[in-house]
């Protein structure tokens, strides 16, 4: 079993400061916005076509520089405070957020059907087959995005239009620190995770398609951690396919999610109307903590998410023609 190769990727609650993580808008940025909002509103096109190359915003692209700089070089999460969300439209902030995205990576899509920009919102749906987590309002265990997938994204945003009345509280973990953990502490568990399981794909497929894929929880590439974290789709993943789950990995399963409750693992931000949140989809593993929305429908819970990633095509597997 491999060792990171950059020590500051491993770390504890205690470790970790706002400087860390939280980028701060520039006054030269805000213009910069002011004047793109402006820019955006008298030059109409489909946000999907609209593309960060064609624009001189250097202010925003030092923020942006500086947030994925911290993804790849630092703890692995990172926090934009914040868009000016009251001073413009709605659809004129999602342009904004779609075009700095650009600025840390390829878009790709985020539903076998092609969608790219995801609403994160609770749909009032139980968290069941078919059903993703995100549009629930129940707990959601650390994974990270898409981990039944033939390409992860390399890296989750997620843009707050609103928060929730009461929890939906985001906690961040090193999984090169739980890693550490299982190896001290449940070194034959840890051996499991590295063999392959079944994760239920959540009808994320073409018709026809296995409903589940077989994959590892943790593997390498080129020195750096690379992840399928969740425990609970592995579960739901048995469940699907009829198979009973083998005694080995049920303890592994058990065993990372006891570990991934140590409160000196995890360090939690909530995230706040207007803020702008990256994470690095291999190497950190997140956390939603179940919430409770107002009955107003404009002010529910709403996060718009975004997913990039540089290998394989923009579509959701990735696939190429061949």
């Amino acid at each position: 079993m491999q060792q990171p190769i950059d020590s500051r990727l491993v770390w504890l609650a205690g470790d970790i400061d706002q400087r860390d993580y939280l980028v701060i808008l520039t006054d030269e940025a805000r213009l910069e916005i002011e004047r793109l909002a402006g820019f955006l509103a008298d030059n109409p096109m489909p946000i999907l076509q609209r593309r960060l190359d064609e624009l001189a915003l250097p202010a925003c692209r030092a923020l942006m520089t500086q947030m994925k700089s911290i993804l790849d070089h630092g703890i692995g999460f990172a926090v934009l405070e914040r868009l000016p969300m009251d001073d413009y439209a709605i659809e004129i902030l999602l342009e904004i957020y779609w075009l700095l995205g650009q600025a840390i990576g390829r878009p790709v899509a985020q539903k076998w059907d092609g969608q790219m920009i995801y609403d994160v919102c609770d749909t009032g749906a139980d968290y069941a087959y078919g059903t993703r987590g995100s549009h629930t309002s129940v707990e959601l265990v650390f994974h990270t995005d898409n981990a039944f997938a033939r390409m992860l994204p390399d890296y989750v945003g997620l843009l707050c239009r609103n928060p929730a009345k009461s929890g939906g509280t985001s906690r961040f973990c090193s999984l090169y620190s739980v890693h550490r953990r299982m190896q001290e502490q449940y070194p034959r568990q840890l051996e499991r995770l590295y063999q392959p399981m079944l994760f239920d794909r959540q009808r994320e497929h073409r018709d026809g398609a296995p409903p589940v894929c077989l994959a590892p929880y943790f593997s390498w590439r080129n020195g750096r951690m690379f992840a399928r974290a969740n425990s609970s789709l592995v579960r739901k993943g048995y469940e699907v396919a009829g198979v009973a789950i083998d005694s080995a990995l049920k303890d592994a399963l058990d065993a990372i999610d006891a570990v991934c409750t140590a409160t000196d693992l995890w360090y939690e931000a909530a995230l706040q109307r207007g803020q702008v949140q990256y994470l690095n989809n291999h190497e950190v593993g997140h956390y939603r903590s179940a919430f409770e929305d107002f009955d107003e429908p404009e002010r529910k819970r709403h996060l718009y998410r975004l997913w990039h990633r540089e290998a394989g095509s923009s579509n959701y597997d990735g696939r190429y023609l061949e």
